[in-house]
């Protein structure tokens, strides 16, 4: 009888900024990825739906446990919003629903007003078609199903919002936000401000903070680099890169040890911050930690070292 042999995958630990390509879910391209690079442990931080393109990163290993912190920051898009047609699910795959005239004369200063009333905390009902649970259920399995149920609306920031182009039909912006931010539903709220319905046809995930000035991984240079495992590893950001917008703390090798045992150490001074990033003074990352009192730290989330 054949058994067969388990492939046994490589533990590595690193994020990489893949562009996400279009017409495929976030969770079939991490599969790819995750096979290409032999990874033991893989997983995304923020789902794009398979019309969107961008910014997906894709943790493995210890950077997992950082996937939730990206997931909180504020992130920029592009969209495209065409102008006219309401569709069941707020963008192309949907089907046209309503359609409603366009105000003629539109200018570049009409869509800036309107764009410019959407900026900072507002209101949003988040669609149907989103993963939010309810009783039980997601509830794009609902709307699947045909079924509509009551949403609370969600207080959201906008921290800016500009138009980048138009024509007499549909716009496209750039706006960047705060999580829980559905963009499908700001694009239908500012066709509303304008006086007709909208849809989004474009949708491009440009960044996630703290990667700002960080080089987007197209999928097909992984795909090139298929069994070039140093090649592949040699694309990875640091774990601590995630974490860049938070002040230092290190410590002797003694301390060093006791933080990665769970243990919390007194620090001299004060400490002011909810969150700090913890190394070692051989510049080792060894997690993030948090003040138990204003004068003492312990570890939050730790980087088992290999």
């Amino acid at each position: 009888m054949n058994q067969k042999i388990k492939h046994k995958r490589r533990h590595i630990d690193g994020i990489l900024l893949l562009d996400k390509p279009k017409g495929i879910t976030s969770n079939h391209i991490l599969q790819r990825v995750k096979r290409l690079f032999n990874a033991e442990k893989a997983g995304h931080s923020g789902t794009l739906d398979p019309m969107a393109t961008g910014m997906l990163p894709i943790c493995f290993g210890e950077a997992t446990k950082f996937a939730g912190q990206l997931l909180d920051n504020h992130k920029t898009y592009q969209f495209t919003c065409k102008l006219g047609e309401k569709t069941s699910t707020g963008d192309a795959e949907g089907e046209i629903i309503e359609t409603k005239a366009i105000a003629e004369n539109l200018t570049a200063s009409h869509i800036e007003n309107a764009l410019n009333s959407f900026l900072g905390e507002i209101s949003q009902i988040p669609p149907m078609v989103s993963a939010l649970h309810h009783e039980g259920k997601r509830l794009y399995e609902l709307a699947r199903e045909g079924i509509e149920v009551e949403r609370k609306a969600r207080n959201i920031t906008i921290l800016s919002l500009t138009l980048d182009e138009f024509n007499e039909t549909s716009f496209t912006a750039t706006v960047t936000c705060s999580k829980g931010t559905y963009v499908r539903v700001l694009a239908e709220d500012i066709a509303q401000n304008l006086q007709t319905v909208g849809h989004l046809t474009m949708l491009r995930r440009v960044t996630i903070h703290p990667f700002e000035n960080e080089t987007l991984i197209p999928f097909s240079k992984i795909e090139s680099l298929k069994d070039q495992l140093d090649s592949l590893d040699a694309l990875l950001l640091p774990i601590d890169r995630a974490v860049t917008d938070l002040p230092i703390l290190t410590f002797n090798q003694e301390d060093s040890a006791r933080i990665l045992h769970g243990q919390r150490i007194r620090i001299e001074g004060t400490l002011d911050s909810n969150l700090y990033r913890l190394y070692s003074d051989d510049n080792q990352f060894l997690g993030i930690g948090a003040p138990n009192t204003p004068t003492s730290i312990g570890p939050k989330r730790i980087i088992q070292q290999s």
